[in-house]
């Protein structure tokens, strides 16, 4: 593995969000010293916190999977995730409601779930489900150590067994069809493939490697932080500010100062200027082009995912037939996902994500108040309405949103809104989102693995990138691998150490964290 070359004794973070943070837990477990400039005020980035007149909103991600990933970055500094932050597994992980009045709670224990397909759909779906299941998980050992968990300094790196058992498993094959082996039940199926609006590609056209999503939404286990998603930034930042890391709120990273092909220090728009040895860059490809002086070249321009409209809403009822996340399907699926990624139209027939975290947090919202999150998946601005059309765009298309979510059962949703904000492609551009969407550049097979933009910068030997443009991904899990591989290009990978103690007959064996620079 290529990593940074020369002293790294001083690294500044740019940016405060999950790939940030964890890059600056393992720095900090590897002896660096560590300045984190945020030009927030508080921890986050996308996964932020918004006060709506006394109800505390979750600006960004609402599902946690996968939690280990976060604690070891915890462990890093010698932390631990479940000593500052409080889980709760959730059960169902989803509720799934159907356009033809049925719905089916998302299990993710084996036996909970292969029950409540069996009384949605029949023994035959069941068994079928139970092979799913065995399917996912084969993807996920497949994927996981060589292909996501990895960082990449060649495509041929590609070239390894763990490659043709991912083919044998069907990986590239396409994912619909791939499931379809399994589930027949056209409900059950977006149960299993929806996960690719994820990655920005529709499931008849994802590869089924991405089925690795639902693997982690299905079956290991959906969590809430207590005190919302933005616990855990939140919780990340306190356990780096004990450790020695030194952050900087409020503060915007206006250039690069470069020397001999390195960094040298970063400016801040207070005119300010901390001197460095690397720096590890998080905020969205088209600011780091802009500190770099310019974007790298590619063959083919990069493809962002499609966007999504927010509602916030604090109401003073809420409706039983809600779970904690429930996804309500619109009678239309193909049609769907051809409007988000190819015709750039509005979803006709709206998928929409509800999640109501004062199921499991009342204290959240106002005594006797309630919280809702409604998303809306939409096209992005390079494929959809600009930007400045989503300024007359988004209160029609709020309007449609509540009295599509009155026609769904949410009988009179609108006239129980208290507090409420509204999220919309025009938002995400302000905040620098490339296309206008949240969701960064797409897992095409040209966009995943090695051919997604590298986190090492040509031309700057001491400047990493992490985040979700970057390897490996979009999604909280990836995001908080991102910067555990940013962490690794400046740390160097562990050194295989051998020491004899005097009076032994056999040589020990350790790992030491050092910055070996391999040049392979």
């Amino acid at each position: 593995m290529k990593s940074v070359s020369g002293s790294t004794d001083h690294v500044v973070v740019v940016g405060a969000g999950l790939s940030g943070l964890a890059a600056t837990l393992h720095l900090l477990g590897s002896g660096r010293q560590v300045t984190v400039v945020e030009r927030g005020a508080v921890p986050g980035g996308r996964a932020g916190r918004l006060e709506l007149g006394g109800y505390q909103v979750d600006t960004g991600p609402t599902v946690l999977t996968m939690p280990h990933l976060a604690d070891e970055a915890f462990a890093a500094v010698g932390d631990s995730l479940y000593r500052r932050v409080e889980l709760v597994e959730l059960h169902p992980a989803y509720r799934a409601r159907f356009a033809d009045g049925t719905h089916a709670d998302v299990h993710t224990d084996a036996d909970a779930m292969e029950e409540e397909v069996r009384r949605f759909a029949g023994p035959a779906e069941a068994a079928g489900y139970r092979r799913l299941r065995v399917w996912l998980q084969q993807l996920y050992r497949a994927q996981m150590r060589r292909f996501i968990d990895t960082n990449f300094d060649s495509p041929f790196q590609l070239l390894h067994p763990d490659l043709a058992r991912l083919a044998a498993l069907g990986g590239f094959g396409r994912l619909d069809p791939q499931i379809r082996r399994f589930i027949s039940d056209e409900r059950l199926r977006r149960v299993f493939s929806f996960q690719a609006l994820y990655a920005g590609v529709a499931p008849a056209r994802a590869l089924a490697a991405y089925a690795v999503i639902a693997f982690m939404d299905t079956v290991a286990g959906v969590y809430y932080p207590r005190g919302g998603m933005h616990a855990l930034p939140r919780a990340m930042a306190d356990a780096a500010g004990d450790a020695g890391a030194r952050f900087r709120w409020s503060s915007e990273v206006t250039e690069l100062e470069r020397s001999a092909g390195r960094a040298r220090a970063v400016h801040l728009a207070s005119g300010e200027r901390i001197a460095c040895d690397a720096v590890i860059l998080t905020p969205d490809l088209p600011v780091v082009h802009r500190l770099l002086g310019r974007a790298p070249r590619r063959p083919v321009p990069l493809r962002h995912s499609p966007s999504a409209v927010i509602l916030h809403a604090g109401t003073d009822r809420t409706w039983p037939e809600l779970a904690h996340h429930t996804i309500s399907f619109g009678a239309a699926w193909e049609r769907t996902f051809d409007e988000l990624t190819r015709t750039g139209q509005l979803m006709s027939d709206p998928s929409l994500l509800i999640t109501r975290p004062t199921t499991h947090d009342p204290g959240l919202a106002p005594e006797g108040k309630h919280l809702h999150y409604v998303l809306a998946p939409c096209p992005n601005t390079t494929t959809g309405p600009s930007a400045a059309a989503w300024h007359d765009l988004g209160p029609r298309y709020r309007d449609s949103l509540v009295a599509e979510l009155e026609r769904r059962g949410l009988d009179g949703f609108g006239d129980s809104i208290d507090r409420e904000t509204l999220v919309t492609p025009v938002d995400w551009t302000a905040q620098g989102h490339a296309a206008g969407t949240p969701f960064s550049v797409s897992h095409t097979f040209a966009q995943t693995g090695p051919f997604r933009p590298r986190n090492l910068v040509r031309g700057w030997d001491n400047v990493v990138l992490a985040g979700c443009g970057t390897t490996p991904g979009v999604g909280v899990p990836t995001v908080l691998i991102s910067g555990r591989l940013a962490a690794a290009r400046v740390t160097g990978p562990p050194r295989q150490v051998r020491v004899k103690p005097a009076g032994a007959g056999r040589t020990v064996v350790a790992a030491s964290k050092g910055n070996a620079h391999d040049p392979s």
